[in-house]
């Protein structure tokens, strides 16, 4: 690691599973996830002002909404989280192909549909599938991009919006795909990016920069890496925890990386390292982050449709 990097724990909270972190650049704030203790945390750095939310199951990612709201992926469908209320309102519900299983990481493309994938819970069926929600004509819409994983990880996409990047983590391998703006269409077939085997590590969320670099959490080794556009190993950095689960890069300037990281999944990782599930801050990397697409919904009372796959 870079000695001019440095890396600190951010508050005094400590997460059983921290997941999907996103900058909101309008209100110099963090919001992310306990996905475990079903919390929604707001964290204002600047002031140190923390708030959070209990939703009634456990939480796979979220996204920003209208400013009041948020877009949450629960177990089984996509809600839309009044901040002011705290009431979590139905968008879509989910029948996932076998159980038990339960949604997981996601992101917005760059026209604000999001992306999120599923993750089959206790054993490594290949049942998980990658969905994409958008909001047209005053109705929700659910469209499968891709199937065929055991956890869905690592969603995000290129600056340009042209690639989709997305990995399993048990698979421990990263792809991606070409991927229509416009449209929200995939335009071929996934391909192979990154092979995290060879560092004896799984991938777990990720997040890009403005460059094109490729930020992914080593969940087992406790580490953040870059890879290029190429998909080359570019850096990695040592954060001293032993879990890390998900990056976004924020602050006032875009020039923080925010890491959260887990203490138990309830499963296979569990730490009592005292800054496990800590939400971290890395400072001094050089890198320059994008600002967070919100979720392109507008209020509205249709109901929730489903589209079929491609």
């Amino acid at each position: 690691m870079d000695a001019a990097i440095r890396i600190e724990t951010v508050g005094d909270t400590r997460d059983l599973l921290g997941e999907s972190p996103v900058w909101d650049e309008r209100e110099r704030a963090l919001y992310w996830i306990d996905s475990r203790q079903r919390l929604v945390r707001r964290l204002e750095p600047a002031s140190g002002a923390l708030q959070q939310w209990t939703l009634p199951q456990e939480i796979g990612s979220i996204a920003l909404g209208d400013g009041s709201s948020l877009l949450v992926a629960l177990e089984d469908g996509f809600h839309r989280l009044d901040l002011s209320s705290g009431r979590a309102m139905p968008l879509a519900r989910i029948k996932h192909p076998t159980a038990p299983m339960r949604l997981n990481d996601g992101r917005t493309d760059r026209r604000g549909r999001f992306v999120c994938g599923s993750m089959v819970l206790g054993r490594r069926e290949g049942a998980g599938v990658v969905y994409q929600v958008r909001e047209d004509a005053g109705q929700v819409q659910v469209r499968e991009i891709d199937r065929g994983f055991s956890t869905s990880n690592s969603i995000c996409f290129s600056p340009d919006g042209r690639w989709l990047y997305f990995s399993d983590s048990h698979a421990r391998q990263v792809w991606r795909t070409p991927y229509d703006t416009a449209t929200g269409r995939t335009l071929g077939p996934r391909e192979p990016f990154i092979d995290t085997r060879p560092l004896d590590t799984a991938p777990d969320g990720a997040t890009v920069d403005a460059e094109g670099g490729l930020w992914i959490a080593l969940v087992l080794t406790g580490e953040l890496a870059r890879f290029d556009e190429r998909g080359r190993l570019d850096s990695r950095i040592r954060t001293g925890v032993p879990y890390v689960t998900c990056p976004c890069i924020g602050g006032a300037a875009l020039d923080t990386i925010y890491l959260t990281t887990l203490r138990d999944t309830g499963n296979m990782l569990r730490t009592d390292h005292p800054d496990a599930g800590a939400l971290l801050a890395i400072h001094d990397t050089g890198v320059r982050g994008l600002t967070e697409v919100r979720f392109a919904a507008r209020r509205h009372s249709g109901h929730a449709i489903a589209e079929e796959a491609p």
